[in-house]
């Protein structure tokens, strides 16, 4: 049978509601080189970037195994998923690294993205496909992004082309992040208006670069959480420092314990300063911050689905998006009710008004784009610790005791290393964001949604 008929094997691309089925044509694929599909111009079967924005840039891979079975008497193809943002999926079941293509397998780039069905087609050895078979080489389609149409000619202008806004639609908001810009120019337009009345002026760039700072948290995270759960968090933080609560915990942890804050001129040695430090500044921060993310996941236990999901604390995502926002909350009333009118204050006895009001703002702005590497870092990561005993709750205070631990002790590197040299604070703060950073890849992997997690990629996609 082999010495008189050869094996193609090729991916057809099934409809969508919206194509046409008679210009669907088929991929044929090689039976000693690997056929790349995604949205890369580079690749080999390339799909169009507006209409399947859900596939990667790098999707999937089909490889030869050139390997022929005696019971087959055809060669074998595998397919291998490349790390996809959105997963490859065979017969409805989510594809783990690689796997071999069998006739009639169906393959879904993402859970609602383009459908191929692989399938075998026998040919004479000296077969030859004529002008007007559906049957097309790979090569020749390497460079169209959209093979069931006709490209336009190179001197033609559509209507969208002129016009692009009139026919983006969703992607627009989706994936121009029309919503960032347009929270940037609503910050500005702010900005321009308090020209002239500091307090005012500070308030307005030290919250707009507070959600900037969260937002990458929130995009590295990649899970869609409420905004007016984030919110809520970051105003209950607010409150609870505002409320008799401080001085609970201000004579718990500086006054029974020995956590008072002390000027930097003690005779502290460093053991004691560090406990110092640990007491009154890590420790109870950190769980002042941590209390309204505990808060909700106790509320969030006695509510419904999808309220429940929605609100509470089910996965160590939930817990770091909702310590960072806790910490947006600390830092911006610490720094706007505690840290700026101290430093106004003391250059105006000295310098005048005017001195005072830019020392204010030149204090605000490395303390509110530090929150990185600062108490978002901190509150993160105890978050990521919170989220893990839900998740699994077998050694649950064990869990929270090392997050605990951990946070304060980041905390407390922190505020010690900037008491002694600037290189060490630099390199602490690296720390503290690595930290965050490995806690959030993590909780990634854990998620138990992760397949409709969204995240950002800052060097390449694939």
């Amino acid at each position: 049978m082999r010495d008189q008929f050869t094996y193609r094997a090729f991916l057809r691309q099934l409809p969508s509601h919206d194509s046409d089925e008679q210009s669907l044509l088929c991929y044929c694929l090689s039976e000693s080189e690997m056929t790349t599909i995604g949205r890369d111009p580079r690749c080999q079967i390339v799909l169009d970037t507006q209409q399947y924005g859900e596939v990667s840039r790098w999707h999937a891979e089909v490889r030869p195994t050139n390997l022929v079975p005696a019971e087959t008497c055809y060669p074998r193809w595998w397919i291998c998923d490349l790390n996809s943002v959105n997963g490859t999926y065979i017969n409805g079941e989510r594809l783990r690294g690689c796997r071999i293509l069998q006739a009639g397998d169906r393959i879904i780039l993402s859970q609602s993205g383009p459908e191929f069905l692989f399938e075998y087609q026998s040919e004479p050895l000296n077969f030859t496909p004529p002008h007007s078979s559906p049957v097309v080489p790979v090569g020749a389609i390497a460079a169209t992004a959209r093979p069931n149409q006709t490209p336009p000619r190179p001197e033609s202008i559509t209507f969208s082309q002129l016009f692009p806004i009139l026919s983006t639609g969703q992607d627009l908001y989706q994936k121009a992040y029309l919503l960032p810009g347009a929270i940037t120019v609503g910050f500005v337009v702010l900005m321009f208006i308090s020209v002239g009345h500091p307090i005012a002026f500070n308030c307005f760039l030290a919250t707009y670069l507070a959600i900037a700072a969260y937002y990458v948290v929130y995009q590295l995270c990649g899970k869609h959480k409420p905004w007016w759960v984030i919110l809520g968090i970051a105003l209950a933080t607010v409150l609870i420092l505002r409320s008799p609560l401080l001085s609970f915990f201000t004579l718990i942890f500086r006054q029974i314990l020995p956590g008072q804050v002390l000027p930097t001129n003690s005779s502290d040695n460093l053991a004691l300063l560090l406990m110092r430090i640990f007491l009154g500044a890590g420790l109870m921060e950190e769980l002042i911050k941590a209390l309204p993310v505990l808060t909700v996941y106790l509320v969030g236990r006695r509510l419904r689905s999808p309220w429940r999901e929605w609100i509470g604390v089910w996965e160590p995502l939930d817990g770091i998006l909702l310590g960072t926002a806790s910490a947006v909350g600390f830092t911006l009333l610490e720094t706007l009710g505690q840290y700026v009118p101290e430093a106004i204050q003391n250059v105006t006895v000295q310098s005048g008004q005017g001195a005072g009001e830019l020392a204010g703002l030149q204090l605000l702005i490395p303390r509110i784009l530090g929150l990185l590497a600062g108490h978002v870092a901190y509150s993160g990561y105890l978050g990521y610790f919170i989220g893990l005993s839900v998740l699994k709750p077998g050694k649950r205070w064990v869990t929270l005791g090392i997050g605990y631990l951990s946070a304060a002790g980041l905390h407390t590197l922190w505020n010690a290393a900037g008491l002694f040299s600037v290189v060490l604070l630099t390199l602490v703060g690296i720390v503290s964001y690595a930290f965050l950073a490995a806690a959030i890849l993590k909780a990634r992997a854990l998620s138990p949604t992760r397949s409709q997690n969204f995240a950002t990629h800052f060097f390449s996609e694939k």
